[in-house]
């Protein structure tokens, strides 16, 4: 790719450019873009961005790039509806996986700041007290957590507030602050997003044992 042959400057420069925005030299100099639509475009007061600006509750996926994506098999609703495509829980593996980020951990930088790694001390799964009681866990105790992905050690963290059957490993944790070396996402999915790609919300089935 060309951007490992440019300088940070240059790379800006060139997005600026390729995005219709200016130059780099211009940003300096102005200090800000307003990339903000005029509003009867922010608004869809004169339609939305199909040929006949019309909004399309059932658009043709097929016909846009690229193909392929999605669970292999499956098929999306015609119309929006509810999709049941998540990975349920079931008998071999009951549990359900929460990765959502901690609160101290707005992205992966901030797990390399002393204050935040001291309030967090270290990666645990916080279980709900009768989940905890039927897996004969204590708060401190190292538990496995794995599905067909992979498995990995962590502390137990027992706590009021997580609901029945759902685990909750706060992250955005490197993978050298677990045990063994690896992270939370040997057990998460990157499996393609239908219908043509984009941000993919996690439904992750999980088992527990005692380590």
């Amino acid at each position: 790719h060309p951007g490992f042959e440019l300088t940070p400057r240059e790379i800006i420069d060139r997005t600026l450019q390729d995005s219709g925005w200016g130059q780099l030299a211009d940003l300096e100099q102005q200090h800000w873009i307003d990339c903000q639509p005029d509003f009867r475009e922010a608004h869809y007061l004169e339609g939305f961005g199909h040929a006949d600006r019309r909004f399309h509750f059932s658009p043709d996926w097929d016909a846009l790039l690229p193909h392929g994506f999605g669970p292999a098999g499956a098929v999306m609703p015609t119309l929006p509806d509810h999709w049941d495509v998540i990975e349920a829980a079931n008998s071999e593996m009951p549990y359900r996986l929460v990765t959502a980020p901690a609160r101290h951990y707005l992205n992966s930088t901030f797990t390399e700041t002393p204050t935040s790694s001291r309030r967090h001390k270290r990666p645990s799964a916080m279980l709900h007290p009768e989940d905890a009681r039927d897996l004969k866990v204590n708060s401190g105790d190292t538990i496995r957590l794995g599905n067909l992905r992979g498995e990995i050690p962590i502390a137990a963290e027992v706590v009021e507030t997580a609901q029945r059957g759902v685990v909750i490993v706060e992250s955005i944790w490197p993978n050298r602050a677990f045990a063994g070396g690896k992270g939370i996402n040997v057990l998460t999915g990157a499996d393609p997003v239908a219908p043509v790609g984009g941000a993919a919300f996690h439904d992750t089935r999980i088992w527990i044992r005692p380590a």
